[in-house]
Parts: structure tokens; C-alpha cells; sequence
């Protein structure tokens, strides 16, 4: 290959591979441009295409640019370069290889709609506006319709939908105070400290004002059976406002109280909820609410129910014992916390009546009893959450509309 040859611009089947892999990792959430593909395909020139290796190595170091793409980068190439050779394992009649029976690593099911996803063809401006007003009715009727109800494709817009909501931030005045010019609370150590540069002549009056910080948010998820169509989606939702605020904690609860905070903090949401699902081993089993509830008020309620925490109960409520341990410790819970909401699917019934001896138990001690089954009802919540607290006694419960 002589100089000119070097320097010309690739052409053929490897601009293709790589205009199409940039193509798929855009469609994965990697934020890849046209000036990433150039400097791609300069950058292969410079090593040897026989190498899979090597090639990994430059195409990650031109399109990853932060650490939480690295995984969606490594699916979506295992997926696009795989070597001919390991198609012929995808016959029925020989056994799949070995990295077919594990289970699937996180992102990879994103990374395959991604590859999926047909080529934008060229189509008139009125065939264009007339899917334009379909997506928008389609968007009105998913915007309704129960999580339950929903197709795989369905699913996948809601989540796509979870992952741009935010949480406004709701103003909490704390007992503690900072500098502010425009304060009502005189500082006087500053006032005199400032002072002493002058000799006392001209004194610089500094004030205190009073510390504002969102309120934090305890979230307790039920993740028993009956709860197994939402809870999913659920957590697609705590991790869309842990993203967009961190005073989040997040507890699942089936026949016993697991803490996925930490877990569901990483930037990714397949990763985070992958983290989540491997950490937990009663997932879709039984529920035992009042044991859960329990391990709660005594390992966790002093850490994380301080500063007026409000606490998000996402239950069906049907417990399998309930008893006076219940109603004793949703009492505690709701003494500890600012505020209590209770978020059950069951909601979704227009006659639904509060017959089951756990819902009967639980009833007296929320603040508020909301639907929690669809994108209007977390839209409303989210609403709710940046709002002020209803005047309410303790003890008593408002029912959402």
C-alpha cells in the first residue's frame, strides 16, 4: 500500500460496517455523530482488520466517550461483528453455544431493538404528516392505559416515556442556616469580623437565611407476585428521579426487606435494574408486608427517615398475615416520616372497596391513597410530590381523584 493509498478515505464494505454499527449505537443512546464515524474509519487504517481485538479497542476508544457506555458498546459489537462462523449455531438442530445459554447481560435487549430498527426510507411530506397524528393519538391512549394491559412494544415506549421524567425539586426549609444578603437573621460573628478591617467605623451588616434542600424520598416497593406485571416498571420510575435527585432510598419487599439503593444509582437503567433483579432472591414470591415493614423500622427508619423524609408505600396491600404487627408497625412508619403515601394498582377499579384485612389495617395510617397504574397516575404523583403536603391530622387519609 503505498502513501496516497493510505490516506484516501475507506470505501466499500468496512465504511459500510462502521456507518451502520455508528448507526445502531446512536439507536442504542450513544451519542455518535458523523464526525465520530469519520475519525472511526481514519482510525482503522492504523491498525491490522484482522485483529477483532485491536479493532475493539479503536472503535471504543472513538465512540465511548463516558463509562457508562462502555456496556452498551460491547453488546452492540459482540452483536454487529460476530463472526460468520457462529451463525451456523443458531440452527434448531444443533445446541446453541455457550455465550447463548447464559443469561443475557444488561442492555443487550435495548442494543437488539436498536439493530432491529429498519432503515428511514424516503416517503412523501403527507404520508410523513399522517404518522405524525397516529403517534400522537397513540401517545393519548398509551398515556391511559394500564401497565398490565400492555403489549412488549408498549412497554417499551413506557419506558422510554419513565426515563425523561424529572422531579422538580419541592422547597423544604431546614433548621439550619447559611449566608443570605436578603436573610431576616442577623450573623452576627460575620457582622464583627468584617467590622475589625475598618477599626468599627464602617460596619457591613451580614445576614442568615434558612437552608433549603428537596425533601428525600423513601421508596418501598412490593415485588411479590401480585405485583409482578408493575414492578418493572416501577423501578424504571425510581430510577428515573434517583437520576435527577440523589436523597432517594430505594427498599423491595416480598417475604423479606432487601436495600437496592445502591444499585439503582448506576447511570444505565438496564444496568441498574439488572443489579437490582441479581441482589434480591424473593422476587415474584410471597408477601409478608408486616415482617418487611418491620426490618424496616428497626434497621433502617433512623437512618434514612430524618428531614422530613416522605416515604412512597407501592403495595397491592394483600397480605397473607395480617394481624395487629401490621397495624402497629404502619403506625411507626407514619410517625417517623413527614409524609406517607400509599401507591396501590388496585386503584385502577372505579369500585374498588378496601375488603381485604391488610387494606383495612393499613387505611388509617397513610396520608394519601393514590392509583399508581399507568403514565397519567405517575405524572399525577410526580405533581403531588412537588407540591405541598395536604392538611391532614395524623391518622387520616386522602384518597386520590
Amino acid at each position: 500500500m503505498t502513501d496516497i493509498d493510505h490516506l484516501n478515505p475507506p470505501t466499500g464494505m468496512m465504511a459500510d460496517n462502521v456507518t451502520g454499527f455508528a448507526r445502531a449505537l446512536r439507536g442504542a443512546g450513544l451519542p455518535v455523530g458523523p464526525g465520530a464515524v469519520i475519525d472511526a474509519m481514519a482510525a482503522l487504517q492504523a491498525i491490522e482488520i484482522g485483529r477483532r481485538g485491536d479493532v475493539f479497542a479503536t472503535l471504543q476508544a472513538v465512540f465511548v466517550k463516558r463509562r457508562e457506555h462502555a456496556l452498551i458498546f460491547a453488546q452492540a459489537f459482540d452483536l454487529f461483528f460476530r463472526a460468520a462462523e457462529d451463525w451456523k449455531h443458531m440452527l434448531d438442530s444443533v445446541p446453541l453455544p455457550d455465550h447463548a445459554k447464559k443469561k443475557p447481560p444488561p442492555a443487550s435487549r435495548r442494543v437488539q431493538e436498536a439493530m432491529a430498527q429498519p432503515q428511514i426510507s424516503e416517503a412523501p411530506q403527507r404520508e410523513q404528516q399522517q404518522d405524525i397524528r397516529l403517534a400522537v393519538s397513540d401517545r393519548e391512549i398509551l398515556q391511559k392505559k394500564d401497565f398490565a394491559q400492555m403489549s412488549a412494544a408498549e412497554i417499551a415506549d413506557v419506558t422510554r416515556a419513565i426515563a425523561t421524567m424529572r422531579l422538580p425539586q419541592a422547597a423544604l426549609r431546614t433548621r439550619r442556616f447559611e449566608p443570605d444578603p436578603r436573610g431576616h437573621r442577623l450573623d452576627l460573628r460575620r457582622t464583627l469580623r468584617t467590622s475589625l478591617r475598618t477599626g468599627g467605623e464602617i460596619i457591613d451588616v451580614k445576614r442568615l437565611g434558612t437552608i433549603v434542600k428537596p425533601a428525600p424520598i423513601v421508596a418501598l416497593l412490593d415485588i411479590s407476585g401480585s405485583m409482578s406485571e408493575y414492578t418493572r416498571l416501577f423501578l424504571h420510575f425510581l430510577h428515573a428521579i434517583t437520576d435527577a435527585r440523589k436523597r432517594v432510598s430505594v427498599f423491595l419487599f416480598g417475604t423479606r426487606l432487601s436495600n437496592v439503593t445502591r444499585a439503582l444509582r448506576a447511570r444505565d437503567p438496564d444496568e441498574a435494574l439488572a443489579s437490582c433483579t441479581s441482589s434480591v432472591e424473593d422476587w415474584a414470591g410471597g408477601t409478608r408486608i408486616s415482617a418487611s415493614l418491620h426490618s424496616f423500622n428497626k434497621q433502617w427508619g433512623r437512618r434514612v427517615l430524618g428531614q422530613g423524609a416522605i416515604v412512597l408505600l407501592i403495595s397491592d396491600g394483600l397480605e397473607r398475615e395480617a394481624d395487629d404487627k401490621l397495624a402497629f408497625e404502619m403506625d411507626r412508619l407514619h410517625r417517623s416520616c413527614r409524609r406517607l403515601i400509599w401507591l396501590n394498582p388496585l386503584l385502577r377499579y372505579g369500585g374498588f372497596e378496601a375488603k381485604a384485612q391488610g387494606i383495612k389495617m393499613m387505611l388509617p395510617h397513610v396520608d394519601e391513597f393514590r392509583p399508581v397504574h399507568n403514565l397519567s397516575s405517575m405524572d399525577a404523583l410526580i405533581d403531588a410530590l412537588s407540591s405541598a403536603p395536604p392538611a391532614l391530622s395524623r391518622g387520616a387519609f386522602r384518597p386520590a381523584a
